[in-house]
């Protein structure tokens, strides 16, 4: 049995810029609609209720392991939902900041605590960072560029960088040079 569907509008965790959206704009090509959700729950929610035909959202990752709170919210929607593809995301980690910033005068540090769990080398060589969770990168490059403020960073992809006027102070910053993250794809049961 075939699923003919048309996939125009696919829902994803995190704002544009995102890991997430980026997953999605290479699987499923340029021209779809991503469908940003602030949480796990509220992607499946998106998709269990008809307001997009896929969703896709990351379930591990090559440093950090299993993305629990993925899979704890695929759980929670057991039948609801079934897998029907995946893709494996390179991630290269960069530190972002506004435009005049350097490393040397951030002071603290914000993303998702998945992609800060990516980063524990370069924090610990770092260690006047302080650094502070966030519910999602780009979100949180995001709010980097709303403050203007030299001393506040993010870490984040270089697609949030561009989407939000910030500078790269660091690329790489993650633990291991082949860092990869594995989405799953999904629709409706």
């Amino acid at each position: 049995m075939t699923d003919d569907t048309p996939v125009t509008r696919i829902a994803y965790q995190g704002e544009p810029g995102a890991y997430s959206d980026l997953a999605v704009r290479q699987y499923f090509g340029p021209d779809v609609h991503g469908v940003p959700c602030r949480s796990f729950p509220d992607v499946l929610q998106a998709l269990r209720e008809g307001a997009c035909e896929r969703a896709m959202i990351p379930v591990e990752n090559a440093i950090a392991g299993p993305v629990r709170m993925a899979l704890d919210a695929l759980a929670a929607v057991d039948n609801d939902v079934t897998t029907v593809g995946e893709h494996r995301l390179l991630i290269v980690l960069c530190l972002l900041g506004v435009p005049g910033a350097m490393l040397a005068t951030v002071k603290e540090v914000r993303s998702h605590p998945v992609a800060l769990a990516q980063c524990r080398i370069f924090l610990a060589r770092h260690p006047w960072l302080d650094v502070r969770g966030h519910d999602d990168t780009a979100g949180a490059a995001r709010e980097v560029a709303e403050t203007g403020d030299r001393t506040i960073g993010a870490i984040g992809s270089e697609m949030a960088a561009e989407r939000y006027g910030l500078e790269i102070l660091a690329r790489g910053v993650q633990d291991v040079p082949h860092n990869w993250t594995r989405f799953v794809v999904l629709k409706r049961s």
